[in-house]
């Protein structure tokens, strides 16, 4: 007679069931970048290293245990099937948006800006005080790098007018730029600090963050005047109007735990969200979510925040300084070497 309870043995042991993936977060990523995957069954009874592709590139496992690991994307990596195989088997495939490359051997420190054709402008910003070859480039609808300006030096944040001129700051001089079609760049207000960030107001207002602590208002008949004062960052700031009008400012600072301020019509500033690592380029979609490339809670990548400020990561990735909303709608994201393209759902909140 059988004993009671003796099928207890033949049954199969979770630690040795086929691997299944319930969530990958963020959904979207860029090579470099680190999602989480929750599941099932990644590790077997032997408890072997889970093996994680993406897209059929293997992919470097951060930490692995039975129902959850972190993957870091591999160079290479595409869109498509995400797989943990075990001694047990493969799990079936689970989707991820992952970034394309469109242009590498660069330096942006901010912010890309698109015209209105969809060509794409990132800088070469270069070390402290030097003069590269090429400042500023063009990336064409075919995702060609185009040499587009020179002579700029430490060439930082971007931003186009209601009319379509491009407008180049140079942290090194203190002087914004306007460009011209050609290429060739003249000044268009100087004496700006360590002028960074820039954005242009619905009144054709141009605002320049001076990273050192000041946010300049410059009035269309050039007239300069100090809109706001804030704390001083270690690189730059970051501007963006939100649908609000209200104008949207980061700064990194030694802190770890920087905020997004929003500053009044008035010029009066106050925090809009504390709680990020190295804040940088920000740009708000049409629901009026702010995005931004920094860390949230030790994750790095575009983090968005809701207007009720509630905060998540919904890109990873890693080095990333600004971001631009395109046609599509698009993503496209620069970080301290390259520019990337993420098919997204929501487009962005047009700049003027």
């Amino acid at each position: 007679m059988a004993r009671k309870g003796i099928s207890y043995f033949f049954k199969r042991k979770p630690m040795d069931e086929r691997p299944e993936i319930h969530q990958i977060v963020p959904g979207v990523a860029l090579p470099g970048g680190e999602v989480v995957i929750r599941g099932s069954g990644f590790t077997a009874g032997n408890h072997c290293r889970p093996r994680v592709e993406v897209g059929g590139v293997e992919a470097q496992v951060v930490i692995g245990a039975a129902d959850f690991i972190i993957a870091r994307i591999p160079e290479g990596a595409g869109s498509g099937a995400v797989t943990v195989s075990s001694t047990q088997g493969s799990s079936p495939p689970f989707e991820l948006e992952v970034g394309v490359g469109i242009a590498d051997n660069l330096h942006p420190v901010a912010n890309p800006a698109l015209d209105a054709e969809g060509n794409i402008y990132a800088t070469f910003s270069g070390a402290r005080g030097q003069k590269v070859p090429v400042s500023l480039y063009k990336i064409d609808l075919h995702y060609h790098s185009i040499p587009f300006v020179s002579e700029i030096i430490n060439a930082s944040g971007l931003a186009f007018d209601r009319g379509g001129q491009l407008y180049v700051s140079s942290r090194h001089e203190g002087t914004v730029y306007r460009v011209a079609p050609n290429g060739s760049a003249s000044p268009y207000a100087e004496g700006m600090g360590i002028a960074t960030g820039l954005a242009f107001d619905a009144h054709g207002n141009l605002y320049v963050g001076d990273r050192s602590g000041t946010v300049f208002k410059i009035g269309p008949d050039r007239q300069i005047f100090v809109f706001a004062t804030l704390e001083p960052s270690i690189s730059a700031y970051h501007l963006a109007f939100g649908p609000d009008r209200y104008l949207y400012v980061t700064g990194p600072t030694t802190s770890s735990y920087d905020a997004v301020y929003r500053v009044s019509t008035a010029g009066d500033a106050e925090v809009f969200y504390r709680g990020l690592g190295r804040p940088q380029g920000l740009a708000f979609d049409v629901e009026g979510n702010l995005y931004l490339a920094a860390s949230l809670a030790g994750r790095k990548g575009i983090v968005r925040i809701t207007p009720e400020g509630k905060a998540e990561l919904v890109i990873s990735g890693t080095g990333l300084v600004g971001l631009a909303f395109a046609a599509g709608p698009a993503i496209v994201v620069a970080s301290t070497n390259a520019v990337f393209r993420v098919n997204w759902v929501t487009k962005g909140l047009p700049l003027l």
